[in-house]
């Protein structure tokens, strides 16, 4: 009876091993591999550098950013002067306020909306399904045009309305797609089956498909939040009141040099505070949020947008 030859443990591939390649892809050379360092490592830097730039001279005083004649790209000592002055109140810190309720209140009715519509076309033979289809798909071929659009919101009653920031740009036909055709690559036989047990369409959509698809869902849910905390230009055209503009309008203010927030007029006419300062601390608090959300959604994407893509 011969012995058992104990073979060595198999140990599980590594979170940050790459794929295995195919047989028939030849294994890269060095000067391939070194290459594509160089490359990813410029592009890097071409992205970093910049934000860095802007960082570093909302952190530095009056003294250092006159000395660099403008844009810091070195520190030379770090003050949260500006931070402190944005955020003690006034307008800058009411503009924050607004474009955080703005984005999660539109993002909620925005995906609301699109996931209602993207089952109800996902469901081939539905009332409607082929004319609705098509109506949404011309809608991204064909628009009324700005001067229409701004005439209804009018009419409408929503002008000086926190309302016109969500209701003319709640609904993205390219996202009801990507989520319709993700919806469409869900078993069939799983939805009969519910059917049969007696669940109705809401309890499907809830505890069949949406918990199925997260990932596409975590990733509509960024797009809409970015073009909400992004926007500018519907609130440019429907507002009037100052004292309601967004973050974003009131970052363009402050780079254009139009005028000075409430309460920090003062600092930086005395000396205190670089207006420079100001207007790189204003634009990091507008990419915080996305810069601090995305990397938390990026393993998403290839699932979520190739699905959601390729089906339907």
């Amino acid at each position: 009876m011969t012995a058992a030859i104990d073979k060595p443990p198999v140990r599980p591939p590594s979170r940050w091993a790459a794929p295995p390649r195919p047989v028939w892809e030849e294994q890269p050379s060095g000067a391939g591999v070194a290459g594509k360092g160089l490359v990813l490592t410029l592009a890097c830097l071409a992205i970093l550098f910049p934000l860095w730039i802007v960082v570093v001279t909302s952190l530095s005083s009056r003294k250092t950013i006159d000395q660099a004649g403008g844009l810091v790209m070195i520190p030379r000592g770090i003050t949260f002067v500006a931070y402190r002055e944005l955020l003690s109140g006034g307008q800058v810190t009411r503009a924050a306020v607004i474009s955080v309720l703005v984005t999660l209140i539109g993002t909620l009715f925005s995906m609301t909306v699109s996931v209602l519509c993207a089952y109800g076309l996902s469901r081939i033979g539905s009332l409607g399904h082929r004319w609705l289809l098509m109506l949404l798909l011309a809608t991204m071929f064909f628009s009324a045009g700005l001067i229409p659009t701004y005439l209804l919101v009018q009419s409408l009653g929503l002008m000086d309305s926190y309302l016109a920031l969500i209701l003319p740009s709640a609904v993205s036909v390219f996202n009801i797609l990507v989520l319709r055709g993700f919806f469409m690559g869900i078993s069939q036989e799983l939805i009969d089956s519910a059917r049969i047990d007696g669940a109705g369409d809401f309890r499907i959509l809830r505890q069949i498909v949406m918990p199925l698809s997260r990932a596409v869902l975590a990733v509509i849910t960024l797009f809409y939040a970015v073009g909400y905390w992004s926007a500018w230009f519907n609130a440019s055209l429907y507002l009037n009141d100052q004292d309601k503009m967004p973050l974003q309008n009131v970052m363009i203010q402050l780079v254009q040099k139009q005028e000075a927030p409430v309460g920090l007029g003062q600092a930086i006419k005395t000396g205190e505070l670089s207006g420079l300062a100001v207007q790189m601390a204003v634009m990091v608090m507008a990419l915080l949020p996305v810069a601090v959300l995305s990397p938390f959604v990026q393993k998403h994407f290839r699932k979520g947008m190739l699905t959601g893509a390729v089906k339907g």
